[in-house]
């Protein structure tokens, strides 16, 4: 009974990030300015992830700028920091040459990182919970692992497919869509891994999951979307 109303909450949570995702969509289309950008973006972004904040970053020289944040108390809006001392902003970093020619990819981004997130944040929410309440141990973790794999497999099959036809009829380019929903999928099976390894891993070596988990399964997804998304479009657009 668990297993099923888990999976139907998950079911309701990917439906209703798919409709913020198409009104995301719609409301960037009438932007002008990167301040209205940034408004679209982390909102959608904070509703998708269930996250407690969200931050809209830009690259500005060698800095990561923190343009705006979406949070109960905004902590960096405003300041820049070294782009060295941000791990997903040094991905993205890498690829500068692909985002500057195919532009779509920087509306796309974070939907990649955020769909992730928002798997990611279930799985581990989940783990932690089976992990308090002694229903995972030693003994059953691998055939759990192979179950969120699995799960991750199919979400990332079906959401993948969906988004990639949303995004290629909006920007009426197959390849794009081809691109997202193979990144969807590499970063669904990303998160499902991390929601449930991640915790695993802290409770073995004696620290708190449901307090340290957040934090590496949202670095997880955010690496893994960034650089599948923006790797997999260099590659098939032989970008130099």
């Amino acid at each position: 009974m668990l297993n099923v109303a888990n999976a139907e909450r998950s079911e309701q949570a990917d439906h209703a990030a798919l409709i913020t995702l198409v009104e995301t969509i719609e409301a960037l289309s009438a932007t002008r300015t990167i301040e209205e950008v940034a408004a679209v973006v982390r909102s959608a972004a904070r509703r998708m992830s269930g996250a407690d904040g969200v931050c809209f970053v830009l690259r500005d020289g060698d800095q990561c700028w923190y343009l705006d944040e979406d949070a109960i108390g905004p902590m960096w809006k405003g300041q820049r920091f070294p782009m060295t001392a941000c791990i997903s902003a040094s991905v993205i970093g890498l690829f500068d040459a692909t985002i500057q020619q195919i532009v779509a990819l920087a509306i796309l981004m974070p939907i990649v990182a955020g769909m992730g997130g928002n798997a990611g944040s279930q799985t581990m929410t989940v783990t932690v919970r089976a992990l308090a309440t002694r229903g995972l141990d030693i003994h059953n973790a691998p055939r759990i692992i192979r179950r969120e794999a699995g799960v991750g497999l199919l979400n990332g099959m079906i959401f993948g497919t969906l988004i990639g036809l949303l995004a290629g009829l909006w920007f009426q380019d197959p390849n794009i869509g081809g691109i997202i929903a193979t990144a969807m999928l590499i970063n669904m099976m990303a998160a499902a891994l991390g929601g449930i390894l991640v915790p695993l891993c802290l409770d073995r070596f004696g620290a708190d999951p449901a307090v340290s988990s957040a934090v590496f399964v949202t670095a997880i997804t955010d690496i893994t979307g960034f650089f599948s998304f923006l790797g997999i479009a260099t590659w098939w657009f032989h970008v130099t």
